[in-house]
């Protein structure tokens, strides 16, 4: 069995893309005032940084490490969103799609790029499952 499913390698640039946004507009909006909000700030101009990597790096492929490291950035996006809006992240809280429009276009654009991932994950548990089938047989 392949190591990447053939889809994968029309995956990457949609993921690329996706992850390019998502760090665009994070580090917008650190350039643009979140960079004096108390470790928010570095928390933002981290994850455009690795999400703009992760941007240069998948169209190469690459190990499925890059996907997963993808899928953590853009699954860390969202989950420091939906805290921001409900219990706050380190005393800082937004509420609903402030900034507009960057906030809806990030969501988006982070969703898209765990969408976009999930035929790699299926690829990846179908292997687990077939190798365990073959180390009981």
């Amino acid at each position: 069995m392949s190591d990447r499913p053939p889809v994968d390698v029309a995956f990457r640039i949609p993921i690329a893309a996706t992850l390019a946004v998502s760090g665009y507009i994070h580090a917008q909006l650190y350039i643009t005032g979140y960079r004096s909000i108390h470790v928010i700030g570095v928390l933002f101009l981290i994850q455009a940084g690795v999400s703009f990597a992760l941007a240069v790096l998948l169209p190469f492929g690459g190990p499925l490490t890059l996907r997963i490291a993808a899928a953590g950035a853009a699954a860390g996006a969202l989950g420091g969103f939906a805290a921001s809006r409900t219990i706050g992240v380190f005393g800082f809280t937004e509420r609903g799609l402030q900034p507009s429009p960057q906030s809806l276009i990030s969501v988006l654009a982070e969703a898209a790029t765990l969408l976009l991932l999930v035929p790699t994950l299926v690829h990846v548990l179908r292997g687990l499952r077939d190798r365990e089938s073959v180390l009981v047989e």
